[in-house]
């Protein structure tokens, strides 16, 4: 071999040790195994009685002027908060969620405009805390000029402390779970890697010993139900 080319390739690998030993040695390419882990899963539920409720109460009217649909639709939603009052609603429960003023046009059988008027839709959030007047509510507001009530929805006040249990119910289920899998695989659990935790919630129907779902109300039957609390958790160990 050249002796020119043997110093070139001596000084090439000299060079590259040197670089070596600059970067603290010589890179490992050992495997690292991936960690060995146990899932396991659990569900706490509970079941509260709602002890408030949610309405949407609007007022819609029509008039040729617009001054009318207004003057019209304001003493109809006075009468409203009149009456609600009158039912034990503080005035902080009663909270405007929209109000609309626009024209409109009905068309005859020929297709032509046969009236063109103004339309006043002013919709209030009402919250009830007190369910027991929650039919007769209802019923008063309707015969004190409203016209459209829709997404009557109910909460508890309480919440918090019902999810506490449900998600602390859902941690001891998964964790009781993970113990029995590794006992049962022959493994032993290690430190916990991993909690997720994913709550949920909704309302079922709350049956009487009588076989009926509606609560007591004087005019209106509503039906209040329970409101279920879900929680999900999910725990990952380390398998020792």
């Amino acid at each position: 071999m050249n002796k020119k080319l043997i110093v070139i390739v001596s000084m090439i690998a000299i060079a590259a040790f040197a670089v070596g030993c600059a970067g603290g040695g010589p890179v490992s390419t050992m495997y690292q195994p991936n960690l060995r882990t146990l899932s396991a899963s659990g569900t706490g539920t509970v079941y509260v009685v709602p002890d408030l409720a949610y309405i949407n109460i609007g007022v819609h009217t029509t008039a040729d002027a617009v001054s009318d649909a207004l003057e019209q639709n304001n003493g109809q939603a006075q009468a409203i908060a009149a009456a609600l009052g009158e039912m034990g609603v503080e005035a902080k429960d009663i909270q405007t969620s929209s109000f609309n003023v626009y024209p409109a046009q009905d068309y005859g059988p020929d297709g032509q405009i046969s009236r063109s008027y103004y339309v006043v839709d002013n919709t209030v959030y009402v919250t009830v805390r007190d369910l027991s007047k929650l039919g007769k509510i209802l019923d008063t507001v309707v015969r004190s000029g409203a016209n459209t009530i829709n997404g009557i929805s109910f909460d508890v006040s309480t919440k918090d402390a019902a999810l506490n249990e449900a998600r602390k119910q859902a941690i001891d289920k998964a964790r009781e779970l993970a113990k029995s899998i590794a006992g049962e695989s022959g493994v032993t659990l290690g430190e916990l890697q991993s909690v997720n935790v994913y709550t949920s919630g909704g309302t079922t129907p709350m049956y009487d010993a009588k076989g009926g779902a509606m609560m007591s109300a004087q005019s209106v039957p509503i039906s209040a139900g329970q409101l279920v609390l879900t929680v999900e958790a999910n725990l990952v160990y380390i398998i020792k």
